[in-house]
């Protein structure tokens, strides 16, 4: 499981991920959406912090700078 995330891809999924968390706990959202964020969320921070998407494996996207 290499690399397939790059530095720009990594920080959008992670500001996106705590926006989306945010949006649950502050009430911005309601309803199936609002657990909807929460688990996107969750997934993008997780992807950012590890620099693997599973998608990308699929559909072989490589945003990674560095092949390794």
């Amino acid at each position: 499981m290499g690399c397939n995330i790059g530095k720009t891809d990594q920080m959008a999924r992670f500001i996106l991920g705590i926006l989306f968390v945010l949006a649950y706990f502050l009430h911005w959202t309601s309803g199936s959406l609002s657990l909807i964020l929460l688990l996107l969320g969750i997934i993008f921070i997780i992807t950012a912090f590890i620099r693997f998407c599973p998608l990308y494996l699929i559909f072989k996207i490589n945003t990674c700078n560095n092949n390794k």
